[in-house]
């Protein structure tokens, strides 16, 4: 019986992605500067990020207002057409006044946080024995937590929360598709047979 180290190798499907390694590496590293930008600038960062949902509101309002025109003969037209101008009526609002559009987004974000911690309190306490409930107790009080601290800063918070999400979400990504990008990169290549 002979001891040779086999260092497992690339699976087949994601051979074509190591020779783009280079290029996810990049990808990560500019999603980390760019995350450390925001936290850096965490105001300018949730005026960025108002402005992305606002463009995501007008996209969904005017698929809304297509999407009514193509089933008109299912008798809820005028509902179709009603929810996709409101969605854009909201986007243009959030290009108009996206500080307003920021203290709103982050009032939602805060009372979705605190219900969120408080369903998954419910949730762990409801568990049966032998199940990984402290775990779920964990993240109920700590979404419960961060929920109750950005509803007692309101509206000073709206501000800074959404920018620092922004900026958080950002370098995790960075880091992520950094480790991709090194893990493809460092797989040895399958040989020939």
């Amino acid at each position: 019986m002979t001891s040779t180290s086999v260092s497992p190798s690339l699976a087949p499907e994601l051979q074509p992605l190591r020779a783009k390694c280079g290029w996810i590496i990049a990808l990560g590293v500019v999603y980390l500067i760019v995350g450390m930008i925001a936290l850096g600038s965490v105001a300018t960062a949730t005026v960025a990020s108002v402005f992305v949902v606002g463009i995501m509101m007008v996209i969904a309002g005017v698929a809304e207002i297509i999407n009514a025109f193509q089933i008109k003969t299912w008798g809820k037209f005028i509902l179709w057409l009603l929810l996709g101008a409101l969605y854009v009526l909201a986007g243009i609002i959030t290009f108009e006044n996206p500080l307003l559009a920021a203290v709103v987004l982050t009032l939602l974000l805060g009372a979705t946080l605190l219900v969120s911690g408080i369903m998954r309190l419910v949730l762990a306490f409801s568990m049966k024995g032998g199940t990984p409930w402290g775990w779920v107790v964990l993240s109920g009080v700590i979404t419960f937590l961060l929920g109750a601290l950005i509803l007692a800063r309101w509206p000073v918070s709206s501000l800074y929360v959404l920018g620092i999400f922004l900026g958080i979400d950002l370098i995790f990504a960075g880091a992520a598709w950094l480790a991709i990008g090194l893990g493809l990169k460092s797989r040895p290549q399958p040989r020939a047979a």
